[in-house]
């Protein structure tokens, strides 16, 4: 299906390129280059360049076609199964594993070992994604749970919508937090200056982090923040937000700032209601060696 966009006044003698950035808030500016040098991209029915600077009044019209879906194949990767059952599997996922295939990351995967040490994944997310529900982050460690059967997908997603599943993380913040408890109540969206990143933005999607402070060190807090959505990067973007972002995060914080494998952040703590039974089930797992190591080192510091 095609869209279109009528250029305004304010983007006159803009790099189409460029424009298209803003207004498709899913691609990147290499891949609107690579779809204008396909010809997929037309300027009142004419096919421009990456560098035509848009005129008020042009129309600019594009049709991507779908991609291929990348479809998961088993494969033998040990994963810290913390809790499976017929209808869902709960997982401790180690720090530098993707959650599931994508472009780049075409196995590997944690969807490709579940596939290997499971019997059946729910396929309501397609062939690239079974079974997920929802996701953390690539260098982020901790628990998730995956749906066995659509029906405790269907169940599991109507949670996360009603934000009724508890999602807790731990994380090592740079900077003192001078209050006990805060919350932080920012949309959060496509960064306009860098398509790469997330940020606060003014017309971003919802997003709610409640946070309490469990220690603090010279120049580190280390802080339990509790998920009432589930924005990408939403925990690293708030704590950038408050002028306390996540120590290694190489994305949104001071770089090499600590021998992380990542940003320190670790899903603690998950529950939710079991699809089938109804019953609340909880559960917790410690963080990874190299976190606790560093808040070893700050307490022995102080």
């Amino acid at each position: 299906m095609s869209e279109q966009y009528e250029v305004r006044p304010d983007d006159e003698f803009k790099r189409i390129d460029k424009l298209l950035t803003e207004v498709i808030t899913d691609a990147s500016r290499s891949q609107i280059q690579g779809w204008l040098k396909d010809k997929l991209v037309e300027v009142d029915g004419e096919a421009v360049k990456s560098n035509y600077k848009v005129q008020q009044g042009d129309t600019i019209t594009w049709s991507i076609p779908e991609p291929e879906p990348l479809e998961a194949a088993p494969e033998n990767i040990d994963i810290d199964i913390v809790y499976e059952d017929e209808d869902v599997v709960v997982v401790n996922k180690t720090a530098g594993m993707v959650v599931h295939p994508s472009a780049g990351h075409s196995g590997g995967t944690l969807v490709n070992a579940l596939l290997y040490h499971c019997k059946g994944l729910s396929g309501i997310n397609g062939v690239e994604r079974p079974g997920i529900v929802h996701r953390i982050d690539k260098d982020t460690s901790g628990l998730l749970v995956v749906a066995k059967n659509d029906k405790a997908h269907q169940s599991l997603a109507e949670q996360l919508s009603n934000k009724s599943v508890e999602r807790k993380y731990e994380a090592i913040v740079h900077g003192l937090i001078s209050h006990e408890y805060g919350t932080i109540d920012a949309p959060i969206g496509r960064d306009p200056k860098d398509r790469q990143r997330m940020a606060v933005v003014e017309n971003g999607r919802e997003a709610v982090t409640h946070f309490r402070v469990l220690d603090h060190y010279d120049d580190f807090t280390l802080v339990e923040c509790t998920l009432e959505t589930g924005r990408t990067h939403q925990i690293r973007v708030h704590m950038k937000y408050i002028s306390h972002p996540l120590a290694g995060d190489p994305k949104y914080g001071p770089r090499k700032t600590w021998g992380l494998k990542g940003q320190a952040l670790h899903a603690k703590s998950l529950g939710f209601e079991h699809p089938r039974t109804g019953e609340w089930m909880k559960f917790e797992a410690e963080p990874p060696e190299d976190f606790t190591e560093m808040i070893t080192f700050l307490k022995n510091r102080r």
